[in-house]
């Protein structure tokens, strides 16, 4: 790692490849620009919680699914202009706890609340009630869309 790498801000961005989460990846990305932060996307995974076995659970690597979830959410949130200062990781664990230890000595966490339209898209999610609640450090949970670099304010090309 270099020392520039080493020593600058980071902006920790949950991702769950969800809209609301690529919508967080992008006010972030305006975020680290304007703050010479960079940005580490963070997705979790769990293995899910059946009694018994399950045929969809033989053979299916669900670290290798949450990686191209990862990956496909950053080439549909930044194409080609993906910022050079952004780094992926994916960790095993509850959303919660992965993004709160990911955020540790972090300078801000984004994430994206998990809203079904209408009034619980006000709603924070269990996830992000849970960051805001115990995080180390500032939390920004972005409720509704956040227009690309290449749009204007207003959302608009």
């Amino acid at each position: 790692m270099s020392d520039l790498t080493a020593s600058a801000a980071r902006i920790v961005v949950g991702v769950d490849g969800s809209e609301p989460s690529e919508a967080a990846l992008r006010w972030a990305a305006r975020q680290a620009a304007l703050t010479g932060a960079v940005i580490e996307a963070v997705t979790a995974w769990e293995h899910p919680l059946w009694y018994g076995t399950s045929p969809m659970a033989a053979g299916f690597d669900f670290a290798d699914n949450a990686a191209k979830i990862l990956s496909q959410a950053l080439d549909e949130t930044f194409g080609p202009d993906r910022p050079a200062e952004i780094r992926s990781r994916v960790e095993r664990g509850h959303p919660a706890a992965v993004l709160l230890e990911a955020s540790r000595e972090a300078e801000l966490l984004v994430v994206g609340n998990r809203g079904h339209g209408g009034f619980t898209e006000t709603l924070l999610g269990a996830v992000g009630q849970h960051l805001v609640q115990h995080a180390a450090c500032p939390v920004v949970v972005i409720c509704g869309s956040v227009p690309s670099a290449a749009q204007g304010a207003d959302g608009v090309r």
